[in-house]
């Protein structure tokens, strides 16, 4: 058995904590999935502290280049929500627990996938701060941003590092919207929604109900510590306020199943649709960013039989 095999196995404690097969029909009717206990008390510790370290400035490592969409807060953006990019990289105490075989377990099974890699993970920080706007996180889904991958079952962990509910302004599901036919979508719809109009935002998510007859049910994550929630690469997603008088903290983790390739996405200016990574990953032998890079797309959880064993 080879290190890597070995890394990516589960206790027998750890198998029980895998979605049943009930829980994979419920995401995949749902476009969401709300874990058991993955993370114990101490490893969500010690993610907040390397969290504080990372926050102070401790770094194992940089990016060689700034890519050209980075989320990266630093102390001079102030007491706005903070989003940074590439954490499971630059920080080995946030990837070492990050990189949980037992969390790709989950998204794998999730995903009916063999292999899952880690694609994005952004630490994030809500301020309790009564009224800041960027605390309010518009309707959203992820795919959008991923223009350039050619999978369809990519998926985000939300992992929060304390219990987290409405009062905290929690992400958001809006349920079962992964499998809506999409209308009214353009060029804009790649930008973060940071960089987008809310108020577009929300008419297109009213305009897509409409157009697959259904009505919009908001369903919030409550999310006790050590627990994660799950959602689908095309399920609407947001939060609202953070009133608790507490920070919001958490980290996004977005991950692809094995599959995932980059792949040509037209814009209609006649360029490319382009993620970061496409500045920072390794290429393939006929020259595409390659989504596979181990430096940047870690695996996390390979399925046995997929590995020879």
């Amino acid at each position: 058995m080879t290190a890597t095999e070995f890394e990516l196995t589960l206790t027998v404690e750890e198998e029980a904590l895998l979605p049943s097969e009930q829980d994979v029909a419920f995401y995949a009717a749902h476009g969401w999935y709300l874990s058991k206990k993955l993370l114990t008390d101490d490893e969500v510790d010690a993610l907040t502290a390397a969290a504080d370290r990372y926050y102070d400035g401790e770094r194992d490592r940089r990016l060689p280049v700034r890519p050209p969409r980075l989320a990266y807060w630093d102390p001079s953006k102030g007491p706005v929500q903070r989003h940074n990019d590439y954490v499971h990289h630059e920080h080995d105490g946030l990837g070492a627990i990050l990189r949980k075989p037992l969390i790709g377990a989950v998204a794998a099974r999730l995903a009916r996938a063999t292999e899952i890699r880690i694609f994005q993970s952004t630490l994030i920080y809500k301020p309790p701060v009564s009224g800041e706007p960027s605390n309010i996180v518009p309707w959203h889904f992820d795919k959008h941003y991923w223009a350039s991958s050619s999978s369809e079952n990519m998926l985000t962990a939300f992992i929060p590092m304390h219990d987290c509910g409405e009062e905290m302004g929690t992400i958001t599901m809006v349920d079962g919207s992964h499998r809506w036919t999409e209308v009214g979508a353009d060029d804009t719809v790649v930008r973060h929604f940071a960089e987008r109009d809310r108020d577009q935002l929300e008419e297109m998510l009213a305009e897509n109900a409409a157009h697959n007859g259904v009505r919009i049910r908001k369903v919030p994550m409550v999310i006790p510590k050590g627990h994660l929630s799950f959602h689908h690469c095309r399920t609407y997603h947001g939060s609202g306020a953070n009133v608790s008088g507490r920070p919001r903290r958490a980290i996004s983790l977005h991950l692809q199943d094995g599959d995932n390739a980059w792949r040509e996405h037209p814009l209609s200016d006649g360029t490319l649709a382009a993620y970061n990574h496409d500045v920072l990953v390794r290429r393939t032998h006929d020259g595409r960013p390659d989504y596979a890079d181990p430096e940047y797309c870690p695996v996390i959880w390979r399925h046995r039989a997929a590995q020879g064993g």
